[in-house]
């Protein structure tokens, strides 16, 4: 298994697949793996397994139908392996800094459990619209993210849970670009339109609120008592 794992849910663009593709076999130093994660039911999935063969990365199918269904997924089933580190990036994000993975599992290294992330040109230290977190978290509190969101205020959800856990390192240095259409760094698809529709928005709001209220003392435990056992 790979040192650190990056996941990319996707859905029916195999072609932003294959630049990432492309820009992260370019800058990674590590032992770092990326998987594509794929609705098994999404028409394009056999052009994902062209688009990045042979590129230091793979294809993980799933049965589910969001984007954080199909993140767990993926997070829980490598968590139960030797893999140290687990990461996010959306299928819009690109690594400009060579040596971004090294300098992510450094960082979680010396955290022992933690979450690290890097400057993505548009929200930079504001939230983690991209990261990764010791495999440790996934299995404390059973998910990377909370089931019932859908695609948005997952970065809330880092931020708030690793600074509650004081376990979330910003690295300034370390730029993983978003290029985001709300930035003006790409067009707007159906996918984007989709995604973040307003009552997307609402629902994960929702979600996020209640989760602050009721599962975030339970999660922060959990977290805190994982880099306790590492400390030991």
């Amino acid at each position: 298994m790979p040192e650190l794992a990056i996941l990319v849910p996707s859905l029916g663009r195999p072609d932003a697949a294959a630049e990432l593709a492309t820009v992260f076999a370019d800058t990674c130093t590590g032992e770092t793996l990326l998987y594509f994660v794929v609705d098994e039911d999404d028409p394009t999935r056999d052009a994902y397994i062209t688009a990045v063969d042979g590129v230091r990365s793979a294809v993980m199918v799933t049965p589910t139908q969001t984007m954080v269904e199909a993140l767990n997924f993926a997070a829980v089933r490598l968590a139960g392996t030797d893999c140290f580190a687990i990461g996010f990036m959306g299928d819009d994000h690109r690594p400009r800094t060579t040596g971004w993975d090294t300098a992510y599992v450094e960082a979680l290294r010396e955290l022992g459990t933690g979450i690290a992330y890097g400057d993505d040109l548009l929200q930079g230290e504001k939230l983690p619209t991209q990261c990764a977190m010791t495999a440790d978290i996934v299995r404390a509190i059973g998910y990377m993210a909370p089931p019932k969101l859908r695609h948005m205020y997952v970065d809330n959800f880092w931020l708030t849970l690793g600074r509650a856990a004081g376990c979330i390192r910003y690295l300034p240095g370390v730029v993983v670009e978003h290029m985001h259409p709300i930035a003006g760094k790409s067009e707007w698809t159906e996918g984007h339109r989709r995604v973040n529709a307003q009552s997307v928005y609402d629902h994960d709001r929702t979600v996020f609120q209640a989760w602050r209220a009721w599962g975030m003392p339970r999660d922060v435990a959990a977290v805190c008592a994982a880099r306790t056992q590492v400390r030991a």
